[in-house]
């Protein structure tokens, strides 16, 4: 790659905007299911995975889940992403909050921290 391309690459990396939404964990061996947000819904899956790895997760059921059966038994999901760019910090806050709400609702699942 030329240097002007990598520049620009890298530029377009740095500017990138990251997706809030609402990611949901499934155990099936456990029947349970976890809530939770985030503010960079793309980045939660290595986040999540590394804590639960670490056996660090502040969710203790999460983690009991997760030892018992296994990093194949935990599913991760993205029922939902909020896209839009017109939401300030506080609107997105509050948005994110009410469609936790009705994932937690829709899913009969725990929250998650």
């Amino acid at each position: 790659m030329d240097k002007p391309n990598r520049r620009a690459a890298i530029r377009d990396y740095k500017e990138r905007k990251a997706a809030a939404g609402i990611y949901a964990l499934r155990c099936a061996a456990a029947d349970a299911v976890w809530v939770g947000v985030s503010r960079n819904i793309d980045a939660q899956e290595n986040s999540v995975g590394f804590a639960l790895r670490m056996g660090s997760h502040p969710n203790r059921d999460l983690q009991a889940a997760m030892r018992a059966h296994g990093a194949d038994g935990i599913a991760y999901e993205v029922p939902e992403r909020v896209d839009d760019p017109d939401l300030t910090p506080m609107g997105l806050s509050d948005v994110l909050k009410r469609r936790e709400a009705h994932w937690l609702a829709a899913l009969g699942a725990q929250k998650l921290a």
